[in-house]
């Protein structure tokens, strides 16, 4: 079996791994068309286009990273090119059960009449799109035997045959430093392939060792004075005076299932820990020139947290045959994000802002080029050594050129919206309660700062939500909820500030609410808007402008 990666991008190193084989290189092309040489027509650029868009012109085309795949059955889309690409996607009568290392994948997607432009020649492919990241498209052994596709592993090089000319078109492969993968199996075969994390094997054990050792910290539960455990009904007998009822759910990335325990009684009287978790937005604001990326989640990072001794009883949940308690922090406690909040920043806090994003077992380690990278990732990786922390293999990123984070796309060219989350957004049904409203605001807010004016086109919603307000959803609403819905399939990649540049910062008011936005260079930072205040509707129009300037 040969394998090979083009990419149609600048130089880069990096690791990509796909549903079907790890890839083996990554080729540094141009965005030049083919040429020809002595030895045929040399590649010098990769495109992928759909069928959609042939009334666009050809520079509308969207670079893409192709891998030929000779252990591949069959040809597949990655789910967020096409989702980030408006590439039409059709549901087969059936699903496809598609094996690949780490774990089975299920699809039922399917990119029909598409095509690839390699060089001067345009190739129609039916991909089966599966949710995979780092590679766009998958050409299989279906793609090559169509096309007689010949890989000469030796000499690193793919060949074409050109159904119009009956010229050979010829792809090089040339040798690069590091193998390109976007890790998401735990064979320990494959974290030997990467760079750095290869030496640090032992951060990423298959079951958490033992229970963790003791920290500087430890967590607590304080309780509000003068209370003691009542028995609601949900208490054993046991040498513990407290009792919580569990129930399980689903584990979306590995099957079976996870306990769960029912804390409300519990967290209702626990003294509540101020330590601050993060905004979202904040953490994205020093990224500013980084080009590789590597992320990096904990192996269940509640369990890697003591509790104090005194306090296990308290978190003592029931079951059906006997009741227990955990040594370590529990899901479900009130202080528990905060509180491992906390102990990871007090772990990088010499990193944090310069090349490491904390939120709560969310690590990104972010660099400008990769010879940075290969430090920051050392460190980050010694510290988790030092600290006796572990992280999931399976979960981990490392060399990426563009990376998934907090539901957030991160590259050199800035931040995007993650194409699966707006997925969730456009398949919700019109909402029929004032929390089916809450609910839906919630998750298109979590974008707000890539919407023009969010507030004023919400407002007709925002309006049902208010107390006493009477339920009518009307065309108004209609409208805001389609409109929201198109703005996040179409908001921009938002560039990434950098203080020592000027901002440039417009403002507009009107009836409805305030607007701003956040340039540099000509290049939206952020977008800002709110509803006006019942007050501020008696504003002149000038003291409305301004008022867009304060909070």
């Amino acid at each position: 079996m040969a394998t090979v990666v083009v990419r149609g991008e600048r130089r880069a190193g990096g690791a990509a791994r796909t549903a079907g084989h790890l890839a083996a290189s990554r080729v540094p092309l141009l965005w030049v068309v083919a040429r020809e040489s002595r030895r045929g027509l040399r590649l010098r650029r990769v495109e992928f286009t759909s069928s959609t868009w042939t009334r666009f012109q050809p520079e509308s085309r969207q670079p893409a990273v192709m891998l030929f795949d000779s252990g591949a059955t069959h040809t597949f889309l990655s789910k967020s090119y096409a989702l980030r690409h408006g590439i039409k996607m059709c549901k087969l009568k059936e699903n496809y059960h598609i094996t690949a290392p780490g774990s089975p994948v299920t699809t039922g997607l399917m990119a029909r009449q598409s095509k690839v432009d390699i060089g001067p020649e345009s190739f129609v492919i039916n991909p089966v799109v599966l949710p995979h990241q780092g590679i766009d498209i998958i050409l299989g052994m279906n793609w090559m035997v169509e096309n007689d596709a010949v890989l000469h592993v030796g000499s690193r090089e793919v060949q074409l045959k050109s159904k119009v000319t009956g010229k050979i078109l010829k792809i090089h492969i040339p040798e690069q430093k590091h193998i390109e993968a976007t890790v998401n199996a735990t064979e320990l075969q494959e974290i030997k392939r990467i760079p750095v994390v290869c030496d640090f094997l032992d951060v990423f054990p298959e079951e958490l060792p033992r229970l963790p050792p003791d920290r500087d910290v430890e967590f607590k539960i304080d309780l509000v004075p003068g209370t003691a455990p009542l028995d609601k009904g949900f208490i054993r007998p046991s040498s513990s005076p407290w009792g919580c009822p569990t129930l399980f759910v689903e584990k979306k990335d590995q099957g079976g299932k996870r306990l769960c325990v029912d804390y409300r009684p519990l967290n209702a009287v626990t003294v509540k820990n101020k330590y601050p978790l993060p905004h979202i937005d904040i953490l994205f604001d020093q990224q500013a020139g980084a080009k590789v990326f590597s992320k990096i989640d904990l192996r269940s990072g509640y369990y890697q947290i003591k509790i104090r001794k005194e306090d296990i009883p308290k978190i003592a949940f029931s079951t059906r045959y006997a009741l227990y308690e955990y040594l370590v922090m529990s899901f479900g406690l009130t202080n528990a994000p905060a509180f491992f909040m906390y102990m990871m920043n007090s772990v990088f806090m010499n990193e944090l802002d310069k090349f490491v994003v904390v939120f709560i077992d969310d690590i990104l380690v972010y660099s400008k080029n990769e010879e940075d990278h290969e430090e920051h990732l050392r460190i980050v990786l010694a510290r988790f050594r030092e600290h006796q922390l572990y992280a999931k293999f399976s979960k981990c990123a490392f060399w990426l050129r563009e990376v998934s984070f907090l539901g957030h796309i991160l590259s050199e060219k800035g931040v995007a919206i993650d194409p699966n989350k707006v997925e969730d957004v456009l398949n919700w049904k019109q909402p029929e309660t004032v929390t089916e409203i809450r609910s839906f605001l919630g998750l298109a807010g979590y974008y707000r700062h890539f919407i023009k004016d969010f507030s004023k086109t919400a407002k007709p919603m925002t309006s049902l939500t208010k107390k006493n307000a009477k339920y009518l959803w009307d065309p108004k609403c209609e409208e805001a909820f389609t409109s929201l819905k198109k703005s996040l399939t179409s908001a921009p990649v938002l560039a990434q500030p950098d203080v020592t540049k000027p901002f440039d910062v417009y403002c507009d008011a009107s009836g409805n609410g305030l607007g701003c936005v956040l340039m540099q260079e000509g290049r939206v930072i952020a977008y800002v808007s709110r509803q006006l205040r019942k007050h501020e509707a008696n504003y002149a129009t000038h003291y409305l402008e301004l008022a867009a300037f304060t909070p």
